[in-house]
C-alpha cells in the first residue's frame, strides 16, 4: 500500500520534526519510499512552527524532546493554525506524563521509537484518516486517565446533544479504541458510513476531532463493557 489519500491517489503530505539528524533522515526516507510526500522537515520547535503554514502538511510526525518549544507546545501551535492537521508523536519516551501531555495537546497518535517501519507507515495513514493510534499498551493508559478525570462512568447528560442510536453505537466502539475499519466490520457497514456517523457526531457536539470525541464519550461512560 502506498502513502496516498483519497480516491485520486494524491500523496499524503507529511512533515517530519526531530532534532536527531540520522533519525530525521531515516523517517523522511521511509515515508518517501512508501509514497508519502514529505513537504517539510524541521530540527527544532521554532523551525516546525515557522515552516508549518507554508508546508501545509496533513500529518506532522513529531518528536517530543525538541530544542526550543517542545513537542507538546508545537502540537498546540500547529492545531491552532490548522485544526484539520493530524499530529503523530514519535518519541523515545513511553512515560505516562509525556503520553497524556501530547494527547491533551491534541496529538492523534503516539508511537515509541521502537516501532517498526511498517507500524510507522500504517500509523501515518490511519491518523490521516482520523483514527487514533497508539503503541500497544498506551491506549489503555490514555483511556484510564480520561476515565479517572471523569470520576468514573456517568449516566448520559440529559442536556447533551441527542445522538441517534447508530451514532451512539459507533461512538461507543470508537471510545474503546477501535479503528474505523474495525467499527465497520463489527457493525457490518461500510468504512464511509462509519466516517459519516463520526462526522455527524462531531458536528452535533461542536468538536473538531476524534480525540475530543473520545474524551467526551469516556466522560459519559460510553467506553464501558457491553
Amino acid at each position: 500500500m502506498t502513502g496516498t489519500a483519497g480516491e485520486q491517489g494524491v500523496p499524503l503530505r507529511v512533515m517530519v520534526v526531530d532534532d536527531h539528524p540520522m533519525w530525521r533522515d531515516a523517517v523522511e526516507r521511509d515515508l518517501a519510499s512508501a509514497g508519502f510526500e514529505v513537504v517539510a522537515v524541521a530540527a527544532d520547535g521554532h523551525q516546525a512552527i515557522a515552516r508549518f503554514p507554508a508546508a501545509r502538511p496533513q500529518v506532522v510526525v513529531l518528536d517530543l524532546q525538541l530544542p526550543g518549544p517542545g513537542g507538546v507546545e508545537v502540537t498546540g501551535e500547529v492545531l491552532r493554525h490548522d485544526p484539520s492537521a493530524r499530529v503523530l508523536v514519535l518519541s523515545a519516551s513511553g512515560e505516562q506524563a509525556d503520553v497524556l501531555a501530547a494527547v491533551k495537546a491534541g496529538a492523534t497518535g503516539y508511537l515509541v521509537k521502537s516501532a517498526s517501519r511498517e507500524e510507522l507507515l500504517d500509523a501515518v495513514r490511519r491518523v490521516a484518516a482520523g483514527d487514533t493510534v497508539f503503541t500497544p499498551g498506551l491506549a489503555g493508559l490514555v483511556l484510564g486517565e480520561f476515565r479517572r478525570l471523569a470520576d468514573g462512568p456517568a449516566a448520559l447528560d440529559p442536556d447533551a446533544p441527542r445522538l441517534t442510536e447508530r451514532e451512539t453505537e459507533v461512538l461507543r466502539l470508537v471510545a474503546k479504541g477501535l479503528s474505523y475499519k474495525q467499527v465497520a466490520e463489527r457493525l457490518v457497514v461500510s468504512h464511509r458510513t462509519v466516517q459519516n456517523h463520526v462526522q455527524n457526531t462531531l458536528r452535533k457536539l461542536q468538536m473538531h476531532n476524534r480525540v475530543e470525541l473520545t474524551r467526551w464519550a469516556i466522560e459519559q461512560g460510553l467506553d464501558g463493557e457491553d
